[in-house]
């Protein structure tokens, strides 16, 4: 795995959030793969660990859907080795507007040092924002969640993801056993991600209009909080999907 992976540490842009059947998913990433090339790490696992207080009040509170909103997360891109780097990362969301904010350092320094101290030692302006929150929140990293992930970029700020076997758990919170957890979306259902700096472009608009495709909110951690803490386990008895499937 690349230890460069995806090194821009600041981000501002429009996301939205489909939950897509394998019979439109199938049409669907024709299109998106004759318009967009693969940006340029293709398909790849993505892990992260999320960090929240002992009472859930981090999720508790984004799942209520306040005008604002952010989580903190430690992320990586693959199964990391002694050389690859990990990103610690401020998501923030205010009326559908993201901005993520995120430094990145060798994976290794965490034998010797918390995330807490890292972001403390980093003095850069994204340094100071992520050690001021673990300085506002009593916050430990409480939940890993692991996916795959297929992604394509224009180069003109338009990228579109497609996440599958997304999978949550709150033990073994480290990078070392990807494929564990409970897997939170049914058999055969993706989630797709477009993400964008203005207006969706008129190609991917026609293209969801035609095959019923609708937004929703989707939050990997609000979802997997609900079925894994409040529904112990039992996916079946959450509605995740939207009405029209």
């Amino acid at each position: 795995m690349n230890t460069q992976m995806h090194p821009t540490n600041t981000f501002k842009r429009y996301e939205k959030k489909f939950l897509l059947s394998q019979e439109q998913f199938h049409p669907l990433h024709e299109i998106v793969a004759k318009h967009m090339p693969p940006d340029i790490y293709g398909e790849y696992l993505v892990q992260s660990l999320y960090y929240d207080t002992s009472t859930w009040d981090i999720i508790r509170k984004s799942i209520e859907n306040p005008v604002y909103k952010e989580k903190m997360r430690l992320r990586c891109y693959g199964v990391p080795d002694i050389d690859s780097k990990v990103f610690l990362e401020l998501k923030k969301k205010y009326k559908g507007i993201v901005n993520k904010r995120r430094i990145s350092f060798p994976i290794e320094e965490l034998h010797d040092k918390t995330t807490r101290d890292i972001a403390s030692d980093d003095k850069s302006q994204i340094g100071k924002e992520l050690d001021y929150y673990f300085k506002s929140n009593p916050v430990d990293e409480r939940v890993h969640i692991s996916y795959s992930r297929e992604a394509f970029a224009d180069g003109r700020g338009l990228r579109i993801t497609f996440d599958t076997d997304i999978r949550f758990r709150t033990n073994l919170l480290d990078y070392k056993h990807p494929n564990g957890g409970l897997a939170i979306l049914p058999d055969g259902i993706i989630l797709m991600e477009v993400k964008t700096l203005g207006c969706m472009p008129l190609w991917m608009a026609q293209a969801l209009s035609k095959f019923d495709i609708y937004p929703t909110s989707f939050s990997k951690y609000g979802v997997g909080y609900k079925i894994y803490v409040l529904q112990k386990g039992d996916i079946s008895s959450w509605n995740i999907l939207p009405k029209s499937f």
